[in-house]
């Protein structure tokens, strides 16, 4: 039970480790979008710069996405497809068991 206990303290530690250090580290830091570095840099290379087109829902809105949408969807997308891989990931596992007769019925 003790090491139970020792085992459990010592991955609590380590995960307020990995949510503090980021915080300490990266004071400061700037974080932008892939889109806005691309697009600075060809302009920094090239000079002027205009888009072959517009994100989809921009148009349709009007103006910008809020940032907090665009992470919602963002987020969304991610769990998506993070669904579809356990869902195929479940089934194959299921399959392999159902083929060696593995199975509880």
């Amino acid at each position: 039970m003790k090491k139970n206990i020792r085992t459990v303290v010592i991955l609590l530690i380590i995960v307020l480790a990995l949510i503090t250090v980021p915080l300490f580290a990266l004071r400061g830091a700037e974080f932008g979008g892939s889109d806005d570095a691309g697009s600075e840099k060809i302009e920094e290379i090239q000079g002027e710069y205009e888009p072959w087109f517009a994100p989809v829902l921009e148009e349709a809105l009007g103006g910008e996405i809020p940032g907090e949408i665009e992470s919602l969807l963002f987020c969304v997308q991610t769990a998506i497809g993070v669904g579809v891989i356990a869902f195929v990931m479940g089934r194959l596992v299921e399959r392999r068991k159902h083929e060696k007769g593995d199975f509880d019925c």
